[in-house]
């Protein structure tokens, strides 16, 4: 999976978080969808992928991805962001995914506060 980013959201995702070393991870979040197959792409940001995660290539942010999941993408997507309605966007050259792509702190480090 390759994972290429605007600078809009390179920009975006680093003031969010505050640096380019956090490691997210691209799911298919199916939780309160009904169904496995009717899942919502969400970025995590994570404090370490879980051992079967594999790595997308992706710069400058480290993005993994469950290998289950991997049959929800497409093998190149792009993430934007738009400022005026302050969202990221999940695309390939073959579907838009979302306009509204969920940004989510999953990190322990941050339930504490």
């Amino acid at each position: 999976m390759i994972i290429e980013w605007s600078q809009e959201a390179v920009h975006a995702l680093a003031a969010r978080f505050g640096d380019s070393n956090a490691i997210y991870k691209l799911v298919s979040d199916s939780e309160g969808c009904g169904c496995s197959v009717s899942g919502v792409p969400v970025l995590w940001a994570v404090d370490a992928p879980e051992k079967e995660d594999v790595q997308a290539v992706s710069e400058p942010f480290a993005v993994w991805y469950e290998p289950r999941h991997a049959i929800f993408f497409d093998e190149r997507m792009r993430i934007a962001y738009n400022e005026q309605y302050r969202t990221f966007a999940l695309a390939s050259d073959s579907q838009i995914y979302t306009n509204r792509l969920a940004v989510r702190d999953m990190r322990l480090s941050q339930a504490a506060r």
